[in-house]
């Protein structure tokens, strides 16, 4: 299909982009600023700005077969001023209700709408269980969701098919709200907000994009449905098992008072919740991968498959003779596709950044006309929040087979990167090995000690993911990433 995108760029749209180009859609996104856009989403996505008049709205418009909504400014992090207010609304109400004009303006209108709602639609709902049929609450979320949806539905009277996700709280790697949590519970100082007994209706991130991709396809998504998993926690019980998970206490508590002297009203989107359940979702089959907590934070959270060792032996090359390697890092992704459908990724430079976390802020600053043996690439990137400018040699580069690059320029004293790709029965095994030395001596094994390794860990950890979503998944190597049973269809905890 050929898909329009809203907040492509975003932490559910850059990975709905990845999952949707693994099926071989076409894609268009509109965004403000094309150079970011183009370093997060890679060469594959077509990029158009926000700005473009109502013609050109209505020329993409006409050759969309389907519509995915995903823009929205963002609602936990800044105080609900009227001013603010205002920009919560435009930037969905507002760009909702100029998407449906144009598909009410031409003559062949997409089939599907996709477009994003929240779980905030219900209000504080305590301990209450909440399928599709509860009403919405009456606090300026809610009401912000209900005029969201009614925009959306319009669509609908042009004989769109409209499909409303009410989208809860969303766990994955390198953004979103855990990413958020994690820098304080990593310390040992994480635990509830407010009383704990809010709860917190959540989804994997992979789980969601998967359903929005279905929802994209399959005809019985019509309506809303609650795009959360089917086991939420009260924030007590999500903190302990966080806190877990990292081996850390969650005895500190974020006082409520505290954050409503911050965020004002705003505080309630964490001081409130909703026990939100995916009914319509199950009750069409679809199967969660993470349906319960433990089972999603120990994917997010698991970098066990990075090895990172003393660097024993090395290959033999006059980079490396003049930059001895001090550690040695090795990870093995399986993708479940074969070589010739794996490599082409690579050989574009432009996707560099797909593989880079969006924090790290990767640009390119310029590149070669082709990837060859000797081509340099020059970037840009945030590394533990300080700019970089890094410069890379190709040493080798074999097509299908695998490649070397080094750094001739950047915050190692030495940095070899070996990348093979081997078949392994229908799909492909691609092996990273690094070579690296920090600088700076003895100050630099320090550093590596105690925050160099973890952050190269988590680094190739989204790497694996972001080829996750990109190829599908191989072979899993821990029993928390298995596929579900397509029988197994978690019990709800309300009366059918």
């Amino acid at each position: 299909m050929k898909i329009l995108l809203t907040g492509a760029t975003g932490f559910i749209g850059s990975a709905l982009s990845l999952r949707l180009q693994r099926d071989g859609h076409h894609l268009t996104a509109l965004v403000r600023d094309e150079s970011r856009a183009q370093a997060l989403l890679g060469e594959a996505v077509r990029l158009f700005s926000t700005d473009l008049d109502d013609a050109w709205l209505d020329a993409l418009m006409e050759e969309a077969d389907a519509v995915v909504n995903l823009a929205g400014a963002p609602v936990i992090g800044r105080r609900w001023t009227r001013r603010y207010r205002a920009v919560l609304r435009a930037s969905r109400i507002d760009l909702t209700e100029r998407l449906v004009a144009s598909m009410k303006r031409v003559a062949h209108a997409p089939a599907v709408f996709v477009s994003a709602s929240a779980v905030g639609y219900y209000g504080d709902r305590g301990a209450e269980p909440v399928t599709e049929e509860t009403p919405p609450g009456s606090d300026f979320l809610a009401r912000l969701c209900v005029d969201w949806e009614r925009a959306a539905t319009q669509a609908s009277e042009r004989g769109v098919r409209v499909a409303i996700p009410r989208i809860g709280v969303v766990l994955g790697r390198e953004g979103g709200a855990l990413d958020r949590m994690l820098p304080a519970f990593r310390l040992g100082l994480g635990g509830p907000v407010g009383s704990g007994r809010q709860y917190v209706s959540w989804i994997h991130l992979e789980d969601l994009v998967e359903m929005l991709a279905t929802a994209l396809t399959d005809a019985r998504y019509a309506g809303p449905f609650n795009a959360v998993a089917p086991a939420p926690a009260t924030f007590r019980i999500f903190a302990e098992a966080l806190a877990r998970r990292l081996g850390k206490p969650a005895a500190l508590r974020v006082p409520g008072f505290g954050l409503k002297l911050l965020f004002g009203e705003a505080a309630r989107v964490l001081l409130t919740g909703q026990r939100v359940l995916p009914r319509r979702a199950l009750d069409r089959g679809f199967a969660f991968r993470f349906p319960d907590l433990p089972v999603a934070l120990a994917d997010l959270l698991d970098n066990s498959a990075v090895r990172i060792g003393d660097a024993d032996s090395a290959p033999s090359s006059d980079y490396l003779r003049k930059h001895p390697p001090r550690y040695l890092l090795e990870t093995n992704t399986r993708l479940p596709l074969p070589v010739d459908e794996v490599f082409p990724f690579f050989s574009r430079p432009e996707n560099l950044g797909v593989l880079t976390p969006p924090k790290m802020q990767f640009r390119i600053e310029k590149k070669p006309e082709r990837i060859e043996d000797g081509a340099l690439i020059r970037y840009r990137l945030r590394v533990g929040g300080l700019p970089l400018r890094w410069t890379t040699r190709i040493e080798r580069w074999r097509p299908n087979d695998g490649f070397v690059d080094s750094q001739l320029r950047g915050p190692y004293r030495c940095w070899w990167h070996e990348h093979t790709f081997e078949a392994d029965g229908n799909g492909t095994l691609m092996r990273d090995r690094v070579w690296y030395a920090p600088p700076l001596g003895v100050l630099g094994r320090l550093a590596h000690r105690l925050f160099i390794a973890d952050q190269l860990r988590r680094i190739f950890g989204y790497r694996a993911t972001v080829m996750r979503l990109r190829f599908g998944t191989g072979s899993s190597r821990n029993p928390a990433r298995d596929e579900p049973p397509a029988s197994r269809r978690p019990a709800l905890p309300i009366d059918s």
